[in-house]
């Protein structure tokens, strides 16, 4: 049976690290510095997105001092970020999985920032939404049971 986004959620533990994370903001040509930064915290989580015009970090808030001088240009977001990882194994053709939880973040006032790895999905919520964020989730979660 093909996997739902209820059923994929209901089926899901909903794991965090306990750590708090900073969006770092790079201009478009340093690619190589933020990818070394990532490489020498080799530790999860962390995210790189490169697009046309700038590049992403998503790295451990108490470690960027560790760097800055290693991200000339740099812009940090005002608030630091949460993990919630959906801990399972998410089918490549399931569709709508983070519509579903995002329509309930977004019911609850929380903003995301979506994450997709290869066959788990994750989302940064502002640290200070955290608890309202799983609240919302395991409410979600008990209802699709």
């Amino acid at each position: 049976m093909a996997q739902t986004a209820a059923s994929a959620l209901a089926a899901a533990k909903l794991y965090s690290d306990n750590n708090r994370y900073a969006l770092i903001k790079l201009p478009a040509a340093a690619i190589t510095a933020a990818a070394g930064i990532l490489a020498e915290i080799s530790e999860p989580f962390g995210a790189l997105i490169i697009d046309k015009d700038e590049v992403t970090l998503v790295m451990y808030a108490d470690a960027v001092d560790d760097f800055a001088r290693r991200m000339p240009g740099y812009e940090v977001a005002a608030k630091p970020y949460r993990l919630i990882t959906f801990d399972l194994v998410l089918e490549p053709t399931l569709t709508g999985f983070m519509a579903f939880v995002a329509k309930a973040l977004a019911d609850a006032g929380v903003s995301i920032i979506p994450l997709g790895a290869f066959s788990r999905d994750h989302i940064l919520v502002p640290a200070d939404q955290y608890d309202t964020a799983t609240a919302a989730l395991n409410k979600l979660k008990s209802s699709v049971k």
